[in-house]
C-alpha cells in the first residue's frame, strides 16, 4: 500500500482516516464469527423508527456458496475480488410497521439507515484489522434471482471484506489506484443556513 496521505480538517477520530477500500487481498479464510462481529456493529446504527431495515447475506471463501456469490460480481470486479475473504450483499427493507400501527408502510428512510448500518459495518471491519470494498458492479436482479430475495427489499449493494494484500498482485492499471483515496474538503460538502455549496 502507498503512504496513507489523509489529514482530516477538524478534530477526528483516526479510524475514519484510516478506513479505506483496497483491491488486493491476502485470500486468508475469515472465520464467521469475526464477519458476524461486523455485523453486530452495523446492526446498532440508528433508524428511523428502529425499523432497522437492513439484512446481509453472505458467503465466506472456500465453503459453498463463495462461486455463486463471485458469479453475482461484474467481470472487473470479479477479477480482483475473487481474492477475498467473504462477500456481502446489503439489502434493505422497504416497508415497515410504525409503532402503534397494524399495516406496513413505507420505509422512506430505508436506504439513508441500510447507508448507516454499512458504516458501522465498514468501521469494525478496520479496526479488527481487516478491510471491506463496497461495489455497485454486479447484477442486482440475478441476485435477487439467484438468492432468493422476495420483494419488498431493495438489493443495494455487494460488498468484499478481506485482510490487504500486495498491491503487485493487482493488474498493472489498478496498482497505481491502490491508496487511501482523498475527500472534498468541507466548505464543499456543508454550509449554514441555505445551499450555496
Amino acid at each position: 500500500m502507498s503512504e496513507n496521505t489523509r489529514s482530516s480538517e477538524y478534530p477526528i477520530d483516526p479510524q475514519f482516516l484510516n478506513r479505506w477500500s483496497p483491491r488486493a487481498f491476502t485470500g486468508e479464510a475469515i472465520p464467521e464469527e469475526t464477519l458476524l462481529s461486523f455485523v453486530d456493529a452495523a446492526r446498532w446504527a440508528p433508524s428511523a423508527y428502529n425499523s432497522q431495515p437492513w439484512r446481509f447475506l453472505y458467503a465466506r471463501r472456500d465453503t459453498p456458496n463463495w462461486e455463486r456469490f463471485l458469479s453475482l460480481l461484474n467481470e472487473f470486479n470479479r477479477s480482483w475480488a475473487q481474492h477475498a475473504s467473504a462477500l456481502v450483499i446489503v439489502i434493505a427493507k422497504t416497508h415497515f410497521t410504525p409503532p402503534g400501527g397494524k399495516e406496513e408502510v413505507p420505509a422512506l428512510w430505508n436506504v439513508f439507515d441500510t447507508g448507516s448500518a454499512w458504516g458501522n459495518f465498514a468501521l469494525q471491519a478496520s479496526l479488527s484489522g481487516w478491510h471491506t470494498h463496497g461495489m455497485a458492479g454486479f447484477d442486482k436482479e440475478l441476485t435477487r434471482t439467484e438468492l432468493k430475495v422476495p420483494e419488498g427489499y431493495d438489493v443495494l449493494t455487494a460488498v468484499v471484506v478481506g485482510r490487504l494484500g500486495d498491491k503487485a498482485s493487482l493488474p498493472e492499471g489498478l496498482q497505481a489506484r491502490e491508496t487511501p483515496s482523498p475527500r472534498k474538503p468541507v466548505k464543499e460538502l456543508a454550509a449554514e443556513g441555505d445551499f450555496s455549496l
